[in-house]
């Protein structure tokens, strides 16, 4: 059957995307820490189940929103409606967001560790909110032809001034908020209407004019989250023994109530992006489906597949960065806790599927400027040494908004020195790197440390690391576009 040929084809994918991760654990297991793990067994199936639903997720993707979101999309391009076009920008952006497995992983952990403060749907409804916004205003931006600089530039300066009043509990996750919602679901749909967009209008280029919708949805929901912090952090705390009690495993139902109790969370997160295609199929373009089953068939796997991928990680992946970052600090020697943050940084990177694509879609757009391989190895480059720096943070107990801002001042230089046909790319290329399984283990990662070092936080200093993944990837691909500008200048020069 052709649904069991794809289904396996994503299995394989999946476990691909988590072979780097098993081969540097397993790697650090047997000749640093020389020891197994006591809940290896646990772990070993949750990979397994990630994998079974990032597979099913995948597959329902490509069966249902993927080729619906491009065919609207295209539609809407045709018929030249600005407010319509808009509109479905902010819906799609919305909706995808919503429903983005890492972002799910990332707002539990912090309602976790909050102790209820920050409230997880909260967090995910403002963050989605931010990039639908975004998204129409990165639409407009590639109709009106409007240059992308400016908006990053006076974008990233917004950022660093709110980080300097953001109380230091929320920098780290508004940025990790940031990172990680550009990832399995927003990235390829997002791109597609960019590029689509482009091509389509007289007078757009691809690569400048495209590339850019994913660069401004990282950005915003950095200032919104920032933003709800301060409003947050400046009221009381809650009830501490309250929270608990809302919490607890008593307050739970168990067994199969609880399976099913969780299934229609996954429906509830998912069907915002189901009722922003039916809307604009049947209401607005007033067509029906091509294929109702089929499509039908792709939502209900998307839903399995994001149950399924939850389970896993409570299983597998946050264990182990938990317990890594245990069992590397109890070493007592950071060296190796260095090591293997670069070595999951970059090893993960390379493997990434969605910078896979952008990557040839920006050596198909550049026409020979750019080489997809080199701009690969720049990035899981760039995430190894920015994941490494924000392991060093939590070491030495650093203020993360000095690293930022310094981070983000250096983007900003950087972008004013670059040239122009990198700028949109160098930035997207920022958001693209972090995915639906590197996200969690780096972000049980850095909890863990955060956890197991004496004197830190592990809400202030716990987050964090995702933010650096996405910042540096920035500045080595604009490093390189810069000296080979400046090489290819020397060339005409002496020829």
């Amino acid at each position: 059957m052709p649904f069991l040929k794809d289904f396996y084809h994503a299995f394989l994918h999946a476990l691909r995307n988590l072979l780097p991760i098993v081969i540097v654990v397993a790697v650090f297991q047997a000749l640093i820490l020389q020891q197994v793990p006591d809940n290896l067994l646990s772990m070993a199936i949750g990979l397994l189940i990630v994998a079974i639903g990032v597979a099913l997720f995948l597959q329902g993707l490509e069966l249902s929103i993927f080729p619906v979101g491009k065919s609207l999309s295209n539609q809407f391009a045709k018929r030249g409606s600005i407010p319509i076009l808009l509109s479905f920008g902010f819906a799609i952006g919305f909706s995808a967001v919503v429903a983005e497995p890492a972002l799910i992983a990332v707002a539990e952990q912090a309602q976790e560790i909050s102790d209820g403060r920050i409230d997880a749907l909260t967090l995910r409804l403002l963050v989605a909110f931010s990039v639908g916004a975004v998204v129409a205003l990165g639409v407009l931006r590639t109709i009106m032809g409007w240059p992308l600089h400016w908006f990053m530039i006076i974008g990233y300066c917004l950022v660093v001034a709110v980080t300097y009043f953001a109380p230091e509990e929320i920098v780290g996750l508004a940025y990790d908020s940031g990172g990680v919602t550009t990832n399995i679901v927003t990235v390829p749909l997002i791109a597609a209407l960019g590029i689509g967009l482009a091509s389509s209008i007289r007078g757009r280029n691809p690569l400048t004019d495209g590339f850019g919708l994913v660069a401004l949805a990282v950005m915003v929901p950095m200032i919104s989250v920032q933003v709800y912090g301060i409003l947050v952090f400046a009221g009381e705390a809650p009830d501490a023994d309250l929270v608990m009690s809302a919490t607890s495993d008593e307050a739970l139902p168990s067994g199969a109530l609880l399976m099913l109790f969780e299934l229609l969370e996954m429906i509830r997160d998912v069907l915002p992006i189901i009722l922003t295609v039916l809307f604009f199929q049947y209401l607005v373009l007033k067509r029906s489906l091509s294929n109702p089953r089929i499509v039908t068939l792709g939502f209900m796997l998307v839903v399995f597949g994001l149950y399924a991928f939850v389970v896993g990680l409570k299983m597998g992946l946050f264990p182990i960065g938990t317990s890594m970052a245990e069992q590397l600090i109890g070493l007592e020697a950071y060296f190796f806790v260095y090591l293997f943050a670069f070595c999951i940084g970059f090893a993960t990177t390379m493997a990434e599927p969605a910078l896979i694509a952008v990557g040839k879609q920006a050596e198909e757009a550049a026409a020979g400027k750019l080489n997809g391989n080199a701009i690969r190895l720049l990035v899981a480059l760039g995430v190894a040494v920015g994941i490494t720096i924000g392991v060093h943070r939590i070491i030495a107990g650093g203020s993360m908004h000095y690293y930022i801002m310094g981070g983000y001042t250096l983007v900003i230089i950087l972008t004013f020195l670059a040239p122009r046909y990198i700028i949109a790319l160098a930035y997207d290329l920022g958001g693209v790197t972090t995915s639906e399984v590197t996200v969690p283990l780096v972000t049980a990662l850095g909890i863990g440390l955060a956890t197991h070092i004496e004197g830190r936080n592990v809400l202030i200093d716990g987050f964090g690391l995702i933010a650096f993944a996405s910042i540096f990837p920035i500045v080595t691909v604009m490093i390189y576009a810069i000296v080979m500008d400046l090489v290819n200048r020397s060339k005409e020069r002496t020829a």
